[in-house]
C-alpha cells in the first residue's frame, strides 16, 4: 500500500485530501507512524483523515451527526439514501431531514460529506439530482447561515442549532411552529479575555465587555422582534415568516460572535435526564440502555436486540408531572405501531397512539399528569431503537 500511495500522490498532480476507509486494525498493522510523514513529504498540506489507525487531521464520524466540537476538526459522511452504493427505489432523506443534517453539522463546528451513490451507467438517479437542487434553492436564500460560519455559540439541541460569523448568530429553528415561534434567549456569556484570533493562546486583547444581542431579523427577507424576559430576552417569529424546513434568525450583535464561549439554551423536555428504564437492551450493551434515549444527545440511542418485534421505554419524572406533547426520534424506522401511556394509580393508561415513528414524530394530545411514562412500542418489523423521547408540556 505504500508504494501505491507514493504513486498517487506522486504522478497526479496536486492532492487536497487522503480519506483512508475500510483499513480497520491498529497503526502497527499499516506501519502509519511511518506512511504519514511520507505522504505530507509528497503532498505538503494535505489533509489525513483518521482511518488509518491513527488521529492525523481530522475525525469522521459515519451516518451520524457529530458532537459540537471546537478543538479539532471534523467532518461527518452520511448517505441521502439508507446505504453508500445505489439502490433502486431506496428510501430516501427528505429535504428537511437534508437540510437538519446539514445544519447541525455546521452547528456543531463540523463538515458535511454527504454521499449519492451513482447508478450502474454512472449517472446519479433522478429523484437524487432533484434532492441535490432542493438544497441548493434553499442555500441560495439562507447560505450566508452556512458558508464561512463557525459553529455555535449555542448548542445544538432536538429543533435548534446556530452557526456564526462576523458579529452575527445564526439561530436556526428547525420547527418554528413546534416552537410557537418562541425562543428565550439568556444573556450572552463572556470569556474572561478576549483572544486575538491569528494566535488564541498568545496574545490578549483585554478583558472582554458583555456582548448584547441588537436585533433580529428573519432571512432572507422577514422581521423579528426582541422584547425582555424574565431570564434575557424573548425572541419572537411571526407566523409568516415560519419556513417548514428551517427558520433562519440573524441575532446582530455589538461585538464577534467568536468571542462568545459555547452555551446550551434551558432544556424544556419534561424527562431528559430522568430515570428510565427498558424491557429490553441490545446485548446489554451499555452504550444502548434506555437512559441514552432521555439523555438530550440525538447522538446516542436505546437499541433492543434483532427479532424484538415490541418493547418499551419506561421514565420516572420523579413527581406527578403535566404533559401533553412527546417529540420522538426513531433510527432505521422499525417501529409500526405505538402507545405513549402513563401511570394512573395501578393501571397503564393511554395519552397517545400513533402508527410509524420515523425519522422525527411530534405528538400532541389532552394534557395528563404522571409520574411514570412509558413509549409502548406494539409492533415493529425489527429490534426498534429510540434516539429520543422527549416530553413537553407546551402552551
Amino acid at each position: 500500500m505504500h508504494g501505491q500511495l507514493r504513486e498517487l500522490l506522486t504522478n497526479y498532480g496536486k492532492v487536497s485530501i487522503l480519506w483512508f476507509d475500510g483499513l480497520g486494525g491498529k497503526k502497527e498493522d499499516w506501519k502509519s507512524e511511518e506512511l504519514l510523514p511520507m505522504l505530507r513529504n509528497l503532498q505538503p498540506g494535505l489533509l489525513i483523515n483518521n482511518r488509518a489507525g491513527l488521529p492525523a487531521d481530522f475525525d469522521t464520524p459515519e451516518q451520524r451527526i457529530g458532537r459540537f466540537q471546537m478543538d479539532r476538526p471534523w467532518e461527518s459522511c452520511i448517505t441521502i439514501g439508507t446505504q453508500w452504493a445505489y439502490k433502486p427505489d431506496d428510501e430516501m432523506k427528505s429535504l428537511p431531514q437534508c437540510i437538519e443534517t446539514l445544519v447541525k453539522c455546521a452547528g456543531g463546528d463540523g463538515n458535511l460529506l454527504f454521499n449519492v451513490g451513482p447508478m450502474p451507467d454512472g449517472r446519479i438517479e433522478p429523484r437524487q439530482v432533484e434532492r441535490l437542487h432542493e438544497m441548493g434553492q434553499w442555500l441560495e436564500m439562507h447560505g450566508e447561515s452556512i458558508y464561512g460560519t463557525r459553529g455555535g455559540p449555542i448548542l445544538p439541541g432536538a429543533l435548534l442549532a446556530s452557526t456564526r460569523k462576523n458579529n452575527t448568530i445564526y439561530l436556526h429553528m428547525l420547527d418554528a411552529a413546534w416552537m410557537n415561534g418562541n425562543v428565550v434567549l439568556p444573556p450572552m456569556p463572556v470569556v474572561a479575555q478576549r483572544l486575538a484570533p491569528s494566535r488564541p493562546q498568545a496574545v490578549s486583547r483585554g478583558a472582554a465587555a458583555p456582548i448584547k444581542i441588537v436585533s433580529a431579523r428573519v432571512l432572507p427577507s422577514g422581521t423579528a422582534t426582541l422584547s425582555p424576559a424574565e431570564n434575557g430576552l424573548l425572541l419572537s417569529i411571526p407566523p409568516e415568516y415560519f419556513d417548514p424546513v428551517d427558520t433562519v434568525v440573524a441575532l446582530e450583535l455589538s461585538g464577534p460572535a467568536m468571542d462568545i464561549p459555547p452555551f446550551a439554551l434551558p432544556n424544556t423536555s419534561l424527562s431528559t435526564g430522568k430515570p428510565a428504564t427498558a424491557s429490553n437492551v441490545y446485548r446489554n450493551e451499555p452504550q444502548h440502555t434506555a437512559d441514552k434515549a432521555v439523555d438530550g444527545d440525538f447522538g446516542t440511542r436505546w437499541a433492543t436486540d434483532a427479532g424484538a418485534m415490541s418493547a418499551w421505554l419506561e421514565v420516572d419524572l420523579g413527581a406527578p408531572t403535566a404533559f401533553n406533547a412527546a417529540l420522538i426520534s426513531e433510527d432505521y424506522g422499525r417501529a409500526r405501531r405505538f402507545e405513549i401511556q402513563y401511570l394512573d394509580a395501578e393501571t397503564w393508561k393511554t395519552a397517545y397512539r400513533g402508527g410509524k415513528i420515523g425519522y422525527r414524530l411530534k405528538a400532541k394530545f389532552p394534557t395528563v399528569t404522571a409520574q411514570k411514562v412509558r413509549l409502548n412500542i406494539l409492533e415493529a418489523e425489527e429490534g426498534p431503537t429510540i434516539w429520543e423521547f422527549q416530553l413537553s408540556k407546551l402552551d
